[in-house]
């Protein structure tokens, strides 16, 4: 027996599949996956503010899951209530607490921080403690501003100066001065530049030109005989010695005439009897010429 859809069934079923299948996808874009077996908590706050659904839940920066729903509780006053779904492996410690982390660029995510010092963990379905920790923006608007505030004075002074400065004839100066010693050191690289490119390969042949006379003298030097020569001179100076000792001793002509005192002073009395002749020649001429006519 065949049991036939009327036209009203089939629509209804296909309507119900889809909805099924649009509620599935629409999860799954927000990143819940429905199929994957999680545990549910839920975190109270007074200020969600840049929280959103599917919104991620890390523990020292690891993924562990998401926000599932945010409603606010109008029971009561200023009390939002946030569920998550965690992994099913994830375990909460109890006194756990959640806080909302905002980052400089907009948005928000939840970081679950673990009571590390119990092994007692909490049921799916409790209510763990939210926190609220101040996000960048604030820390700065209640940090730095004050001090940006009070730096602000001491910057109109500094800039008054500094115009002072930049509007000093002195600055003016100070700058000309340095315009001439950079065109000065332009022109000084110049001059060495062509110094090193023209003078120094010159004299760097002249020197190489000495350091290779210096080898040759060096050979020849290497090829003296040093032993023949310092005997040679070694002989000259026993013959020095030789004549020397000829010179000093008595027993020679020559050594009788530089040590005997008896002929230096026979010397010297023929040369005071010869002064005394020319003298007395000089006055007595006659006495020693004779002049005859006849």
């Amino acid at each position: 027996m065949k049991h036939a859809f009327t036209k009203e069934a089939k629509i209804g079923l296909v309507t119900l599949v889809s909805l099924i299948l649009l509620y599935i996808g629409i999860n799954y874009l927000k990143g819940i996956n429905l199929f994957k077996p999680v545990n549910h908590y839920f975190v109270t706050f007074n200020n969600v503010k840049d929280l959103t659904i599917s919104s991620p839940v890390y523990v020292e920066g690891f993924k562990v899951g998401l926000v599932r729903s945010i409603r606010y509780d109008y029971s009561t006053v200023d009390k939002i209530i946030v569920e998550v779904s965690l992994d099913k492996e994830m375990k909460v410690n109890k006194d756990s607490y959640i806080t909302i982390s905002k980052s400089l660029l907009g948005g928000a995510d939840l970081c679950l921080h673990l009571n590390k010092y119990t092994s007692e963990f909490m049921k799916s379905g409790s209510f763990i403690e939210g926190r609220l920790e101040g996000d960048m923006m604030s820390s700065l608007q209640e940090e730095v501003l004050p001090g940006v505030v009070d730096l602000l004075p001491k910057i109109d002074s500094i800039l008054a100066g500094l115009q002072a400065i930049v509007n000093h004839p002195a600055l003016s100066q100070s700058l000309t001065q340095i315009e001439r010693t950079t065109n000065n050191l332009e022109l000084s690289t110049k001059q060495l530049n062509n110094l090193l490119n023209k003078d120094v390969p010159l004299i760097v042949g002249n020197l190489k030109t000495i350091s290779d006379n210096f080898v040759s003298v060096s050979e020849e030097f290497n090829e003296l005989d040093y032993r023949g020569l310092f005997a040679d001179i070694n002989q000259t100076l026993a013959n020095l010695k030789v004549t020397t000792e000829k010179l000093n001793s008595p027993e020679n002509s020559l050594g009788l005439l530089l040590n005997d005192t008896k002929l230096y002073d026979n010397l010297n009395q023929t040369s005071a009897n010869a002064a005394i002749l020319l003298q007395d020649l000089k006055e007595n001429p006659k006495r020693y010429v004779h002049f005859s006519l006849f």
